[in-house]
C-alpha cells in the first residue's frame, strides 16, 4: 500500500485537503467531504470527527465516514475513555498499530473490525474542542506524513466547527431571546407602552431582557435586566431569571422582596452568573411607582414642564454577586400625569472611551414626556443611530392621565 512515496504524492495529498474551495460548502457538508478526501489520501477505511462538549464533558460524533452509525445514534464518549480520551489527555496525535478491546470503547467502531487507528486533537485559539481519527482494517503502520496530513485536516475541521457552532449558537440565542421578549405589551389602564431589542453586532446576543405584567392585585409590573456574558448560555440564563422573577412578583408586595428572592435563586441554581435588573410595580391608580435596582442603571423620569432626569433609586448590588444581599431597598415616587418613566440596558448610553455619564445625560437630553412609541422613536433616532456593540434594550411607559386644572 503506497503512503506518500514521492513528493507529487505528498503534494496531491496536501492540497486535496487544504482545498480552498471547500471553504465555500456550509459547516456539515465541509466536514462530510473533508472526511471523504482524508479517508481518499490516507486509503483509510474509517473517519470520524468528534466534538467537544464543554459542559458535558463529553466527546460527540459529528461526522463520520464508514461509521455513519455513530452520528446517527448520536455516539457520546466521556473525555477520559477510549481512543478519542487518550488523544485529548495527552494532547497529541496516537498511533495504534494494533487495536485491542481494551484501547476503544465505541461498540460501533470495533465491530468494524478496525486493526489500526491515527488520532489527532483539535484546537482553536488553544483549547481542545474534538478529535480526529482514521482506522484500517488491516493492519496499518502510519508514517509521520500521515500524521502531518491528519493534523492539517484537523486544523481545517477545528475552524470550521467553531465558526459554525459561533454561527448556530448565535442564532439559537437570538430565537431563544426574541422568543422570551413579550411580542406584544399588556393593554392596562392608565397607561401606554412601548419597547425596543436590537442585539449587539459584534459580542453576540446576549442577555438583555425586558417583561410588563399585570398582577391580581391591579399593579403592573415592569422588569428590565440584563445577563453578564454573551451567547446561548446567556439567553438561557435570561430565560430562566425572568420566568422566575415573574413567579416572585406573584407572592411578594414590593419589588425588593422579589429581587431578593431572584438573587438567592441565582447563588443557589445559576452559580457564576450574575445580572443587574429593575424591577418597578406602578400602583393600579397609576400615580405611585415602587422600585428597587439589583446593580441596574437608574431610569429617567420625564414630566411635563419640568427637565428630564435620572431618578434618584439606591443602587443594591447586582444579582449573584459575593455573598446574598439580606435586605434589599425600594423606593416609592409620583408618578405624575403625562409623565413617561424610560428604563434601559447599558447598550443604550455606554460608548467606547467615554464615561458612562456622558450617555446618560445624552439620553436625559433625548426624552420628552409623550406617548411611548414617540418616546422610544426619539431615543433611538438619537442614541442608536450607529450601532453599538452591546444589546439595546428600552422601555418607555406612558401615563396616560390627564392633568386635573386648579380649582
Amino acid at each position: 500500500m503506497a503512503r506518500g512515496g514521492g513528493s507529487d504524492e505528498r503534494l496531491r495529498r496536501i492540497e486535496a485537503v487544504a482545498d480552498a474551495a471547500l471553504s465555500q460548502l456550509g459547516v456539515t457538508d465541509f466536514l462530510d467531504e473533508l472526511l471523504d478526501r482524508v479517508r481518499e489520501a490516507l486509503r483509510a477505511d474509517t473517519a470520524a470527527i468528534l466534538l467537544l462538549d464543554v459542559h458535558a464533558q463529553q466527546f460527540v460524533a459529528t461526522a463520520a465516514k464508514g461509521l455513519e452509525e455513530e452520528v446517527r445514534r448520536g455516539f457520546r464518549i466521556s473525555v477520559g475513555s477510549g481512543f478519542a480520551g487518550r488523544i485529548a489527555r495527552e494532547r497529541h496525535p496516537v498511533r495504534l498499530d494494533n487495536v485491542t478491546a481494551g484501547d476503544v470503547v465505541s461498540p460501533i467502531l470495533l465491530g468494524t473490525g478496525v486493526s489500526s487507528l491515527l488520532g489527532v486533537p483539535m484546537f482553536a485559539g488553544g483549547e481542545l474542542v474534538g478529535v480526529l481519527h482514521v482506522g484500517c482494517l488491516s493492519p496499518r503502520r502510519f508514517t509521520d506524513d500521515d500524521v502531518k496530513l491528519l493534523q492539517l485536516a484537523g486544523e481545517r475541521a477545528s475552524l470550521a466547527s467553531q465558526a459554525g457552532a459561533s454561527s448556530m449558537d448565535r442564532a439559537a440565542a437570538l430565537a431563544l431571546q426574541r422568543s422570551l421578549l413579550p411580542t406584544h405589551l399588556p393593554d392596562a389602564p392608565g397607561v401606554d407602552m412601548a419597547a425596543r431589542y436590537v442585539p449587539g453586532h459584534d459580542a453576540g446576543v446576549g442577555g438583555d431582557w425586558y417583561d410588563v405584567f399585570t398582577l391580581p392585585s391591579g399593579w403592573l409590573g415592569v422588569v428590565i435586566g440584563d445577563v453578564s456574558g454573551h451567547g446561548l448560555r446567556s439567553a438561557v440564563v435570561m430565560g430562566r431569571l425572568r420566568s422566575a422573577l415573574r413567579a416572585y412578583a406573584l407572592v411578594c408586595d414590593n419589588p425588593a422582596s422579589a429581587l431578593t428572592l431572584l438573587d438567592r435563586k441565582i447563588h443557589h441554581f445559576e452559580t457564576g452568573n450574575f445580572a443587574t435588573a429593575l424591577y418597578s410595580m406602578i400602583s393600579p391608580d397609576r400615580t405611585t411607582i415602587q422600585l428597587s435596582l439589583a446593580g441596574h442603571l437608574q431610569p429617567i423620569l420625564a414630566t411635563p414642564g419640568r427637565p428630564s432626569g435620572v431618578l434618584d433609586v439606591p443602587v443594591d448590588r447586582p444579582l449573584g454577586t459575593g455573598p446574598r444581599q439580606p435586605t434589599r431597598r425600594h423606593t416609592e415616587v409620583v408618578f405624575p400625569p403625562e409623565a413617561a418613566l424610560v428604563c434601559y440596558t447599558d447598550g443604550l448610553v455606554e460608548r467606547r472611551g467615554e464615561v458612562i455619564d456622558v450617555g446618560i445625560q445624552r439620553l436625559c437630553s433625548a426624552v420628552e414626556p409623550g406617548p411611548a412609541e414617540s418616546v422610544c422613536a426619539r431615543i433611538m433616532t438619537t442614541l442608536a443611530a450607529e450601532q453599538t456593540t452591546d444589546d439595546i434594550a428600552l422601555l418607555a411607559i406612558h401615563s396616560t392621565r390627564r392633568v386635573e386644572p386648579d380649582r
